[in-house]
């Protein structure tokens, strides 16, 4: 049974900072989100907001908003922003502190570990609340070190990487691996970011928060482990960042570790410069698949879209062109679904042919 939890993402819900937020309104497995606080969409449904589309789970302005207007104190506290100095202002550590007064375990995903907090323990011990810092590392002594063993793992495995962060990567792989489900395959997803841990996927780790020596251990243990215990017709391991981008190497590890055999890429046609970074341009779309595919030794097998700043006459268009282009099926998995992308799946990997059931 789900537990219900209220979501903080104060000026960030439905941006590219609110994606852990974002992330949870998609697809949670684990919290049942009761509502979102955040006083720029005051009143409005976060469905409506990320989707189009109502989803019955209300924007508040503040936590005592959130308060007078639910009929129980949900359980869980989460931070839901994922902003590029990871640290909690003044602000945000007086809310966390209300919050736990209030009888609420908090769920943070930050950098910042407020289990080693002086004040945030306190707070925790005199209120019997709990804290979770969900990017807070194993010590070294548990984490792994790369062995080879994901040699040994036959199983088709596709990384969704991309050329920037926040282009939409999680939320296309759990399209994906919806939608393969749906054709009778067995799907196992390995998650490398602190929203998908949040969610409640059984296989991951936040990559970002592990020592570089491990990095590639720990996502290669992951895979091993899912492919063992599930048996799973198909990986899908999510991406981080960008190959190409300066101030990450997850995906460095993600490829080491993970040895994908197939990628597909997400790019953002209309941003110019990558997020949180306004100094760093873009990188093309063709100039970032050349670097993966040279660096991986394995094949992109298709392209999806990230629509911000486009309309659907302008997705038709990019779709059209790519396709044109790069000779690669091409979509927006939002928009259009992931008929394609499994399409491109089966093409590379034809022995899955024979277990899908439609």
């Amino acid at each position: 049974m789900k537990e219900k939890a209220i979501l903080y993402c104060e000026g960030q819900f439905g941006e590219s900072d609110g994606k852990t937020a974002n992330g949870l309104i998609r697809r949670s497995q684990k919290y049942q989100i009761t509502c979102v606080i955040d006083s720029t969409k005051t009143g409005m449904d976060a469905g409506k907001v990320l989707e189009g589309f109502d989803n019955g789970i209300p924007i508040y302005r503040d936590l005592t908003e959130a308060m007078d207007q639910l009929t129980e104190v949900p359980k869980y506290f989460i931070y839901g922003i994922a902003p590029k100095d990871a640290i909690l202002s003044i602000k945000e550590r007086r809310i966390f502190l209300n919050a736990m007064s209030l009888g609420m375990d908090i769920v943070n995903g930050l950098h910042e570990f407020i289990s080693e907090d002086a004040e945030f323990k306190q707070q925790a011990k005199k209120y019997r609340v709990k804290l979770y810092d969900i990017r807070k590392p194993l010590a070294n002594r548990y984490l792994h070190l790369f062995t080879g063993d994901i040699l040994n793992v036959k199983t088709p495995k596709i990384a969704i990487l991309g050329t920037d962060c926040a282009v939409g990567k999680r939320t296309t792989a759990m399209k994906l691996i919806t939608a393969l489900k749906e054709r009778g395959l067995r799907a196992s997803f390995i998650g490398t970011g602190q929203t998908s841990l949040i969610q409640g996927e059984k296989y991951g780790i936040a990559l970002d928060a592990i020592p570089s020596e491990f990095m590639t251990g720990e996502l290669e243990n992951a895979v091993v482990e899912a492919n063992i215990h599930e048996k799973p017709d198909v990986i899908i391991l999510e991406g981080q960042g960008a190959l190409s981008h300066p101030a990450f190497i997850s995906s460095c590890a993600i490829i080491r570790g993970g040895k994908p055999d197939g990628i597909i890429v997400q790019h953002p046609p209309r941003r110019i410069n990558r997020v949180d970074f306004e100094y760093l341009p873009m990188p093309t779309l063709a100039s970032e698949i050349e670097l993966i595919e040279r660096f991986s030794q394995s094949k992109v097998i298709a392209i999806t879209i990230n629509h911000d700043d486009m309309s659907e006459n302008e997705v038709a268009d990019t779709i059209k062109a790519y396709e044109q282009d790069y000779r690669l099926p091409t979509t927006d998995t939002l928009i259009h679904g992931c008929n394609k992308l499994v399409k491109a799946v089966l093409d590379a990997f034809p022995e899955l042919k024979e277990k899908t059931t439609n």
